[in-house]
């Protein structure tokens, strides 16, 4: 079955990321995806206010509760399509940081599977751009994988693809795909985002889905684009450089089945 990345551009008017979003994903469904996966920060890219107004609550097996998320329970319903909004807040009742959540619902716009952002990003690049996300986010602890229609999904967001171990995991649970929602900075992507996610596809032996960011975002925030499929051989098969849009492929299963039994290096493992 074919399923979709899209890349958009996110700022701070929340109700304008989401007329965004809907109609790439209507697009992407009208083009045949079953799956369709959105970047990290597709409701809100902006201050850290307006981030916690916009958390919603995600309990699986649940319709998605907060103004926002009511419209994306809304749109999968409407497209009959399997839809995963990459890293969205969730409110904590623990404090007033938030969860970085990969949330997947249904065709009913029910939450089928949720994943916490589990490594937060804090850097200070050499002339590069400074980030604290721990700040006013709160790490997740569990690794998860879903069933879709396009095979086992596993879920990731942005950081967490310099952390092999994570799709090892991933791997280890029966994930045939791994999700990769992103908001990669200009200086990070332009260095390392095509080489992680390929080596990701090859190591993992798995389809990688890689939605993105692009473009100039709030407070001088640059992120990277280039949304990509990459197969289990770590070929790209489709990649948007730039521009709102989206990227569709057909996961075949036979294609991860081959590539695993002509080079089984998953079963060679001794670590």
């Amino acid at each position: 079955m074919k399923a979709a990345v899209v890349q958009l551009n996110a700022g701070d008017d929340v109700a304008r990321n989401l007329d965004v979003a809907e109609a790439l994903v209507r697009g992407a469904v009208a083009d045949g995806a079953a799956l369709v996966v959105l970047p990290e920060n597709t409701l809100f890219m902006g201050d850290d206010d307006g981030k916690t107004a916009v958390a919603g609550d995600y309990a699986v097996g649940a319709q998605p509760v907060g103004a926002a998320s009511a419209r994306m329970a809304a749109l999968s319903r409407e497209t009959g399509a399997w839809v995963l909004w990459g890293g969205v807040p969730e409110r904590r009742a623990e404090d007033e940081r938030t969860f970085n959540a990969a949330v997947l619902l249904d065709p009913a716009g029910v939450v089928v599977a949720r994943y916490r952002k589990i490594h937060l990003f804090d850097i200070d690049l050499p002339n590069g751009p400074v980030m604290t996300e721990s700040r006013t986010t709160a790490p997740g602890d569990e690794v998860v994988v879903a069933d879709t229609p396009v095979g086992r999904i596993g879920l990731s967001v942005c950081y967490d693809l310099r952390f092999p171990e994570l799709y090892r995991a991933l791997v280890d649970r029966g994930a045939v795909a791994l999700a990769v929602p992103a908001a990669f900075t200009a200086t990070t992507g332009r260095a390392h985002w095509e080489v992680l996610l390929r080596a990701r596809a090859i190591e993992s032996q798995a389809w990688v889905l890689a939605a993105a960011q692009w473009g100039a975002h709030p407070l001088g925030r640059s992120t990277w684009g280039h949304a990509m499929i990459v197969d289990p051989w770590g070929v790209v098969v489709g990649e948007r450089p730039e521009g709102d849009g989206w990227v569709l492929a057909d996961l075949d299963p036979e294609r991860v089945a081959s590539v695993r039994r002509s080079l089984p290096a998953l079963k060679h493992r001794r670590l």
